[in-house]
């Protein structure tokens, strides 16, 4: 029994490790970090950047196996940090405000991510001369963003992802 736990932990440490070089080589690749860091006017600090990065999917990884160390909104109700009447609505707000946050920068991020594979790939000039795009294609790009944040919004504000359809 101890060394099928063994192995289980080799085998998931190693899986854990090729699909987080295969994100970053992806990253690495496309050029996401020194772009960020060329339109920031920040190239002096590209490592910082860089370390960033990586801290934000160490944090990420962290938080989605050792759930139970994350939760500290369970901590701050318990112990009613903000007092007993003021707990509920200062966490409630504090967390509203965290998410909108990181939905914010999540949603740059794969943008940005997207934009970048497709512009190393040339899908965008391709694909406009293949339909005769002459003039346009600004606004051809910025109805696909507003249509896909149309649909989040409705997505999340009608909570169809408990119903799935």
């Amino acid at each position: 029994m101890f060394f099928k736990q063994i192995l289980l932990a080799v085998i998931g440490a190693s899986a854990g490790l090729i699909v987080s070089a295969g994100v970053f080589t992806v990253l690495i690749s496309v050029g996401l970090i020194p772009r960020f860091a060329g339109k920031m006017h920040v190239a002096r600090k590209i490592f910082a950047l860089e370390e960033m990065v990586v801290f934000g999917t160490l944090a990420g990884g962290f938080c989605s196996i050792f759930s139970d160390w994350g939760m500290i909104g369970e901590y701050v109700r318990k112990h009613q940090v903000f007092g007993a009447e003021a707990t509920d609505g200062v966490w409630d707000l504090s967390a509203m405000i965290f998410l909108i946050i990181f939905g914010l920068f999540a949603g740059i991020f794969v943008g940005c991510l997207a934009l970048a594979i497709a512009e190393m790939l040339d899908t965008i000039p391709i694909f406009s001369r293949r339909i005769g795009f002459r003039h346009g294609l600004g606004i051809a790009i910025l109805a696909v963003a507003l249509g896909k944040l149309v649909g989040s919004l409705i997505y999340f504000t009608q909570q169809v992802y408990l119903y799935g359809g």
